[in-house]
């Protein structure tokens, strides 16, 4: 929650699954105002020093392997200046939104990057690893699936330059694409590392190849930054003109 105090802000509160916060100077933070009309609550967006007195944050303990942390924040009493706010109090919500589009082109990317890498192992463990003096790659029981990886991420790659084209030439439109392109991306990346380590068995799992490892982290872009379901939301609602479901 956010309220004015003596010309300034007080904000309290909790975040989860906040990174970056370690080695950031200030952090962008979306607290809630009441509307002195209707009651109602609104986002409004802050600029908060780190070191702000009552700012503190936690880490999280972590399964996945990420150059990032994560952590918990804890906001109590934290006192800002008026000019702290960014933008007025009803304009936290344009403010968020100019910034998913690029965050969803880059999250299709990294997944993209991430299926790449994946296909690239199991293709060249295929070609090489032979068993009765054939490569296992020879078996259309391997190479199909592999080939089929190959196709969603091609389309998937596809989708998120047209995605990130459409963002760059300021299209309104680009909402679309970027969504289209992350669910595309995810969806291949985890095909991609689940067919990789199927096609590496064992030797999947040695911190060589890293695709241990990539179970888990490429299972998060289904759900992270934002899930499957709620891009599918967007599309049923926006793209295909179906009733609001959420």
């Amino acid at each position: 929650m956010a309220a004015r105090d003596a010309g300034g802000w007080v904000l309290n509160g909790r975040k989860i699954y906040i990174s970056g916060v370690d080695e950031a100077e200030a952090v962008l933070v979306v607290g809630r105002t009441t509307d002195a009309k209707t009651g109602k609550l609104r986002p409004a967006l802050f600029a908060v020093p780190t070191d702000a007195p009552g700012f503190v944050y936690r880490p999280l303990q972590m399964d996945i392997v990420a150059p990032e942390k994560q952590y918990l924040l804890f906001l109590d009493d934290v006192r800002l200046p008026a000019d702290a706010l960014i933008g007025d109090e009803t304009a936290a919500l344009m403010q968020l939104f100019a910034g998913l589009n690029p965050e969803r082109i880059m999250a299709a990317a990294t997944a993209v990057g991430s299926g790449r890498y994946a296909l690239g192992q199991a293709v060249g463990y295929a070609r090489e690893r032979a068993v009765w003096d054939v490569p296992i790659g020879a078996h259309q029981g391997l190479a199909h699936p592999l080939a089929q990886v190959k196709i969603e991420l091609e389309l998937a790659r596809l989708m998120m330059q047209k995605a990130a084209t459409l963002y760059d030439a300021g299209d309104m439109g680009a909402g679309e694409a970027a969504n289209m392109a992350k669910y595309a991306a995810a969806e291949a990346a985890v095909r991609a590392v689940d067919q990789a380590v199927q096609t590496l068995g064992g030797s999947s799992m040695t911190a060589e190849t890293g695709l241990a490892a990539m179970l888990a982290s490429v299972r998060t872009t289904r759900i992270a930054p934002v899930s499957r379901e709620m891009i599918l939301n967007f599309v049923a609602q926006h793209s295909l003109g179906l009733p609001k479901s959420y």
